[in-house]
């Protein structure tokens, strides 16, 4: 069958970009570094916009929506910001094409209708936000502002992949105000704490919450809070990211409010946001050789029914009971499609299904019919049971639950087994080489340090966990004093 994908353990990298693409989820388009995410796909990015905007709401957020165009003045205004992203940038300088005089058929960039000021097309929205807050706020009355908006960014990678890293890609971004540093550091918090949240109990991906390293940061933000999640190919992947602006942005765009006390004062931010990486994530956290394995809670189909039949007669007869059954799990709150068409053999539907993840099968054949039961086949496991009619919904039910769980579990032991603790840099590289995963260990506390390790290795420290225990020790690599130990890992 052409659906045959490379073996992971084969080909990691050709293995997912054959899923993504096999299993409809998207594809890479005329536009060099930007993808078509095709239905199947937005279907399961529009299940975690639809939970993590739920989210959002229920702790005071609204969503809003800003301009794609940033000026370039206003992208300059906060200069590490502006230098993070620069090399990213894509730039509109005209606005209007014209006819070729030499070639009517062909249209050239109108040089009269160069824009006075050039326009960033955002990779990021802090700049064009807080000159917009800037007018919203005076006064102490004025705040918090909570605001999320859901966007697209265009960040010019030159090396992408599906999902993973786009020149285009979708996510959603909040960007907050407040009148104190405890109440912009707690929403920082608080919003990691939602995505980790969100990640762990809705996508089945165990996460460990951490802050970045100064190099590590966002560009323009005084501590970046993340989640980082660990992929079956032994590298970690930055989940989410929650950044405390302190007053960098309040001050590069002069956003004052008049205190409770009547003193004029800079503002506190915070910016926060993940992207259809996620997608990625879910991507390389469950999936097997036979293709995308989703969790229940983030599957568009979680139960399909195919029936098995010979002539029109026996079909009739089988979709009264699937039908039937579609019906009496939709009203269980599951989603159900049944699968009736002609035009592709059941062996063929069973195949496809598999591939796409969706989480049970039942088949009804006429045998099934005499004796009153449906086959059930589980995506995660892949195993087989007869089930009776009747009992169909309550099994669902349990098994949808269970197979959420169990994705979570099995997610989590792999992670244990893959984190390690070394004492040494030879043992850093040993480890790194033949096991790959998290690598547990002493670090100087310098940038020095950290590049020289990058450089060697390729590794990175993906964060200082969140409630680290504090131990005395000596770096692995340089051997100086350390208080506790970070978590290195080669990332995607």
């Amino acid at each position: 069958m052409g659906n045959k994908l490379t073996s992971r353990s084969q080909d990691y990298s050709k293995w997912y970009n054959e899923l993504v693409v096999k299993a409809d989820l998207a594809e890479n388009s005329a536009v060099r570094g930007c993808m078509v995410i095709k239905p199947y796909g937005f279907a399961i990015w529009e299940k975690m916009q639809a939970e993590l905007d739920k989210k959002f709401k229920a702790t005071g957020h609204q969503n809003a929506y800003f301009p794609l165009f940033v000026p370039k003045s206003l992208f300059e205004a906060e200069e590490k910001n502006a230098e993070g992203f620069a090399k990213e940038c894509a730039v509109v300088t005209h606005y209007r094409l014209k006819t070729d005089p030499d070639n009517p058929s062909k249209l050239i960039v109108d040089p009269e209708a160069k824009l006075e000021e050039e326009l960033v097309v955002r990779p990021t929205s802090e700049a064009i936000i807080w000159n917009t807050y800037k007018g919203w706020i005076q006064s102490y009355r004025d705040l918090p502002i909570l605001i999320n908006q859901w966007a697209n960014v265009v960040r010019w990678e030159m090396r992408t992949r599906l999902f993973l890293r786009t020149a285009e890609f979708l996510w959603q971004e909040g960007h907050t105000a407040h009148a104190t540093k405890e109440e912009a550091l707690q929403e920082t918090e608080q919003m990691n704490d939602i995505y980790a949240d969100f990640v762990e109990n809705f996508m089945a991906i165990p996460v460990i919450k951490g802050v970045k390293t100064a190099s590590e940061r966002f560009a323009g933000a005084e501590e970046t809070y993340c989640i980082e999640a660990l992929m079956q190919d032994g590298k970690a992947l930055q989940a989410g990211t929650s950044h405390f602006l302190g007053q960098n942005f309040a001050k590069a765009f002069d956003v004052k409010f008049t205190s409770k006390e009547g003193k004029l004062e800079h503002v506190w931010a915070t910016s926060w946001g993940v992207s259809t990486r996620l997608m990625g994530a879910l991507i390389m956290t469950h999936s097997d050789d036979n293709g995308l394995v989703l969790p229940p809670k983030l599957a568009p189909i979680q139960v399909v029914i195919v029936p098995i039949y010979k002539g029109e007669e026996q079909l009739a007869q089988i979709s009264e009971v699937a039908n039937q059954l579609a019906d009496d799990l939709r009203n269980a709150g599951v989603s159900v499609k049944y699968d009736d068409r002609d035009t592709q053999k059941p062996g063929w539907k069973f195949a496809q299904y598999e591939l796409q993840g969706v989480p049970i099968r039942l088949a009804i054949g006429p045998k099934d019919l005499e004796k009153g039961s449906v086959e059930l086949a589980r995506r995660d496991t892949l195993t087989k049971e007869f089930v009776n009619q009747s009992d169909v919904v309550a099994k669902v039910q349990v098994l949808l639950e269970e197979m959420q769980k169990s994705l979570y579990q099995k997610a989590f032991d792999f992670r244990k087994a893959h984190t390690t603790e070394v004492n040494s840099f030879e043992e850093f590289k040993k480890v790194l080489k033949e096991k790959g995963g998290f690598i547990s260990a002493h670090w100087d506390g310098t940038s020095e340090t950290e590049e020289k390790i990058k450089e060697l290795t390729k590794a990175t420290i993906r964060c200082i966990p969140v409630g680290n225990k504090l131990e005395e020790g000596s770096c692995v690599f340089s051997g100086k004093a350390s208080k506790q130990r970070v978590l290195f890992a080669k990332a995607y």
